[in-house]
């Protein structure tokens, strides 16, 4: 088989996306001067696929227009060949990770779902009782708060404790200044100085979720 030169081909296609040389090719795509002295002699049976790949994509030109392009007519058809391979196992992957991504979407939703679903539940006395105490609340404004507190209380404490959280210190609660879980609203204390709890604050584990505001006493 005669020698083929396909130098000035490739040439030609690198300065339409200003490559100015060989090396500077084989940088931009990542494989080696051998596999570009390959693709300029056309012996393209001697190059993988990837490295094709690679290559048409700094050239920016189909993959299959490369292969026609750098190809003699006897090696084309396998070329080819397994160019279509090479596409269709991309297509494969794509489609595989689409139905990945809708998978995971779908068990979000369900999980979403579930979890508004378990927090209604603890939250179902408020959700049925509340309406009716906000209305005799606005019909009769003398109506003690202490009555309807209970409503609010209950359910909130029984969601708190379901997640885990659990609150530094009751409102009115008289302890030892702690910096790293209160936070003072006016003043100054010292660390171990009484404070007096103003706002509680809550844990969740070992994480602190929001920090106790206090007063000095």
């Amino acid at each position: 088989m005669p020698n083929i030169d396909f130098t000035q081909k490739l040439q030609g296609l690198m300065q339409r996306v200003d490559i100015s040389s060989f090396k500077a090719l084989s940088r931009a795509a990542g494989v080696s001067e051998r596999q570009i002295l390959r693709l300029r002699q056309g012996k393209l049976e001697q190059m993988r696929v990837e490295v094709l790949l690679k290559l048409s994509l700094i050239l920016q030109m189909p993959l299959s227009e490369l292969v026609v392009t750098f190809s003699t007519g006897e090696l084309l058809q396998d070329k080819t060949a397994s160019i279509q391979e090479l596409l269709q196992e991309i297509a494969d992957l794509k489609k595989e990770y689409q139905r990945s991504q809708l998978q995971l979407e779908q068990q979000r939703e369900i999980l979403v779902q579930e979890f508004q679903q378990s927090t209604l539940q603890l939250l179902e006395s408020l959700l049925l009782q509340w309406p009716t105490a906000a209305q005799k609340a606005q019909e009769n404004p003398q109506l003690a708060a202490v009555k309807i507190v209970p409503l609010v209380q209950k359910p909130l404490e029984k969601l708190l404790q379901a997640w885990g959280v659990e609150a530094i210190a009751p409102v009115g609660a008289e302890l030892p200044y702690n910096p790293q879980l209160h936070q003072l609203m006016e003043g100054t204390s010292q660390p171990g100085e009484t404070v007096k709890v103003r706002y509680t604050g809550y844990l969740q584990g070992e994480k602190l979720l929001h920090r106790a505001k206090v007063s000095p006493v």
